[in-house]
């Protein structure tokens, strides 16, 4: 049980998914939320300010929003992030996790393990709890179990986390005698992991718009996650359940398309499809009635965050971030690194793209449930398959890099392309900075002009 100045509850249990391929061919913040017309530096960095109606419109449909309450939700989110990235920097080892509640995401919620650090916190807007476990203890105890499942059957215990608004551990298995078995063979006490019995097990969705569909030597579906570029070859990224490297593609058009060059699956689920000379890569996803939604950039968003995917069996959904770092054991091998979240998803959507406003989160890897019940679902983070594979996100934005200033040069000078995540540190026209959130840089967000991503030190 964490503590703070009342104690914290554990959350009810949740649903864990998996992944299938679909086989065949087509027949031929706290306080008030912010009116949205009042967006701070962060929602006008990351695009919040001004949402693309698509992305409005399921946010009404999937997450019961008012027009009004979706437009004030993705500015609270943008600004949200940018506060956590500052009090995770300040607080240093003190920091346990931040998340965001309520229907506007008006509440941002930082934990902390001790007093000392409330004020910063509440001087931030934010409200502060205080817990018992540090991030890097939760983390070793997930990582004791990581190791564990390299040689253990995991098949009746697919699922464990780091559970931060609950500042624990949790193993999820279809029954209480599996999860007991598998936290004592990685040598845990029992008051180390909490256990939630479900009856689902996870499976693979796997069956140059982000959601269009995609086939591999013309025997599977899956869907195109996001373009990318690696030097002057376009492409695009998706799970790598869908295809190993060599594995040609066609297109929605049954075109030839393109040839699997990168690929990792199990441990991760990403792969790279680099395309002939006929694609051209696009910063667009598929949203709903044939319209698109233009991917801004790669800032990753909080637990708590709205969250939309397109897919090429469902189409364009949307709903919230539950947790990230999440291991799945499915049938096919375990992934680790997965965010969980409450979207629906069938089989064929795989691959498909994430987007928190238009920022790009991640792709499809697998769930449970489907579009009219519901369901869950976990998606593979894109900055580790970009800086897994050396790719570079395709933005709406130019594209060029900011012309580096006049200066001394060190070997962590800032360059676009890059990934980062929050407490890195760079140089900058001999000025030091600290990233505030997770993203890949572009030139038009160099640390001297994005306050939300960077701060100065």
């Amino acid at each position: 049980m964490a503590h703070r100045h009342t104690v914290i509850r554990h959350r009810a249990a949740v649903t864990v998914l998996g992944a299938l391929v679909l086989a065949g061919l087509p027949s031929a913040a706290a306080g008030e939320p912010k009116p949205a017309g009042s967006a701070s530096s962060a929602a006008q960095t990351l695009g919040a300010d001004e949402p693309a109606p698509e992305v409005l419109s399921a946010l009404q449909r999937d997450l019961g929003l008012t027009r009004s309450q979706a437009q004030d939700r993705l500015v609270n989110e943008a600004e949200a992030g940018t506060r956590a990235g500052r009090l995770r920097n300040a607080l240093g080892e003190r920091f346990a996790g931040a998340w965001l509640r309520g229907t506007v995401s008006a509440e941002l919620t930082v934990a902390t393990t001790s007093a000392d650090g409330v004020p910063a916190i509440e001087a931030e807007g934010a409200k502060a709890v205080v817990v018992r476990n540090t991030l890097p203890r939760l983390r070793a105890v997930k990582a004791q179990l990581d190791r564990t499942a390299i040689l253990a059957d995991t098949r009746d215990t697919p699922l464990w986390y780091v559970d931060v608004p609950g500042n624990r551990v949790v193993l999820e298995a279809t029954d209480r005698s599996a999860a007991d078995a598998f936290v004592k063979a990685a040598g845990l006490r029992p008051d180390q992991v909490g256990v939630r019995v479900t009856t689902n097990r996870p499976r693979l969705f796997a069956n140059l718009t982000g959601g269009d569909p995609f086939y591999i030597d013309g025997l599977a579906r899956c869907s195109v996650g996001f373009s990318v570029t690696q030097g002057q070859q376009q492409g695009f990224v998706t799970a790598g359940h869908c295809g190993r490297p060599g594995a040609r593609t066609t297109g929605y058009n049954q075109a030839a398309q393109g040839t699997f060059q990168a690929s990792t699956f199990p441990g991760k689920d990403m792969a790279y499809v680099a395309v002939n000379a006929d694609w051209t890569a696009t910063a667009d996803v598929r949203a709903a009635g044939g319209t698109t939604v233009r991917v801004g950039g790669s800032v990753e968003a909080l637990v708590g965050a709205s969250v939309c995917r397109s897919g090429s069996t469902t189409g364009w959904h949307c709903g919230t971030i539950q947790q990230h770092d999440t291991s799945v054991s499915y049938a096919e091998g375990r992934v680790d690194g997965l965010t969980q979240t409450t979207v629906c998803a069938e089989p064929g959507d795989s691959g498909g793209p994430y987007v928190a406003g238009v920022q790009a989160q991640g792709v499809t890897s697998g769930g449970s449930g489907d579009c009219t019940s519901g369901g869950t679902t976990f998606y593979q983070p894109v900055n580790p398959i970009l800086s897994d594979f050396g790719l570079t996100l395709t933005t709406a934005a130019s594209g060029q890099a900011a012309p580096a200033p006049q200066g001394t040069t060190t070997a962590d000078t800032w360059a676009t392309g890059r990934v980062y995540d929050t407490g890195a540190t760079v140089t900058r026209a001999g000025v030091r900075y600290r990233c505030l959130q997770p993203h890949q840089a572009q030139g038009v967000w160099s640390p001297e002009a994005t306050p939300a991503l960077w701060q100065r030190v």
